[in-house]
């Protein structure tokens, strides 16, 4: 409790798993530990996971495997946060697994940094049996004519993709081919890396999800051609940013369907500001109320700070507030009534 942090519970759970006689070896793990940025949460949330860690050596063991990590470029507030991830990376060959595999996939994605982008992705190829697994799956496309440059995109965005049983990777790369994907594209592994991650089971929920709003099996792979990346919006997010597009903005469900990135952005940091200048805009009738919404969402940062608060703060300061969130979104309404509404908003 002390020196890890535990709580009593925590504690009495882990004392029952390892017997400490003398102090000594689990306080010099604790030392390196600490060392190398772990505080004491983290060392709770790491040793609670596995209490053995404690009697590991922590000079021939422990520390050559934090500093080959912090070598590569992990810094000492990400690395607690990597490991505490998956324990078994403290249980993995520093010799025989880590830098073999490390090595492996530096020869696609050539820098240190591309190393560690992949492995904020997923830790699970750290362990992971190259010859096994990674190698027969990066054959599998290569054989279907997927270049090595979006090979490394894969590795990067989602190395977990890469560890599946050979015959369900294989499986799901001919499920892409089939939707149409073209293998020399970009989209082609990023529709590899989605599908990869997701169970079949929460897929069919997904389009349920989708299909509960109007749109066909056709309109999903329609979307998902477009922006693979959509599917791994969780299914609960989904459903709230259908109702909201749907009830609130008064969109058709056809016209997020011709933007699916949309379910890549955030209904509360992006969606819902924007919309709420929007909302200042047309009460004002300073901009029209058939302005294309979905673009106005897509838009990049800079391009709709200039077009909808640069242009219109002077005249019209509220926009500035409605952006930070502080006039509350009732919906783009439509008509006198809605107008009427909007005037008696900005009043109180």
């Amino acid at each position: 409790m002390n020196s890890c942090g535990f709580s009593l519970e925590s504690a009495i759970t882990a004392s029952k798993k390892i017997h400490i006689e003398s102090t000594e070896k689990p306080d010099a793990v604790l030392e390196v530990l600490r060392t190398h940025g772990f505080t004491k949460p983290h060392i709770a949330n790491l040793i609670s996971r596995f209490p053995p860690l404690l009697f590991s050596n922590p000079t021939k063991t422990l520390k050559p495997k934090l500093e080959y990590f912090e070598s590569l470029g992990i810094s000492k507030p990400d690395l607690p946060k990597l490991i505490c991830t998956d324990k078994f990376i403290l249980l993995s060959s520093l010799k025989n697994q880590i830098i073999p595999t490390f090595d492996f996939l530096r020869s696609f994605v050539h820098t240190n940094e591309n190393l560690i982008a992949a492995l904020k992705q997923s830790t699970r190829f750290v362990r992971c049996n190259i010859q096994k697994l990674m190698e027969p799956n990066i054959s599998t496309l290569r054989s279907h004519g997927v270049p090595e440059s979006n090979i490394s995109k894969l590795i990067v965005m989602h190395p977990r993709s890469l560890t599946q049983k050979i015959n369900l990777f294989e499986e799901i790369v001919s499920v892409i081919k089939e939707m149409g994907f073209d293998p020399t594209s970009r989209s082609f592994v990023l529709a590899i890396g989605c599908m990869s991650v997701l169970s079949k089971l929460n897929w069919e929920k997904k389009k349920e999800a989708f299909k509960s709003f109007g749109w066909s099996e056709d309109d999903i792979h329609s979307a998902f051609k477009v922006q693979p990346m959509f599917m791994l919006t969780s299914e609960k997010k989904i459903r709230l940013l259908m109702d909201f597009f749907v009830n609130k903005l008064g969109l058709n469900s056809s016209d997020v369907l011709r933007c699916p990135n949309l379910f890549l952005l955030s209904l509360e940091k992006r969606i819902i500001p924007r919309c709420s200048v929007l909302q200042v805009l047309m009460s004002k009738g300073l901009i029209e109320k058939d302005l294309d919404v979905v673009w106005v969402l897509n838009a990049n940062k800079k391009k709709f700070e200039k077009k909808f608060l640069t242009k219109y703060q002077k005249i019209s300061p509220e926009v500035l507030k409605a952006y930070d969130g502080e006039i509350e979104f009732l919906g783009l309404f439509n008509g006198l009534e809605g107008m009427n509404r909007m005037k008696e908003l900005q009043k109180s």
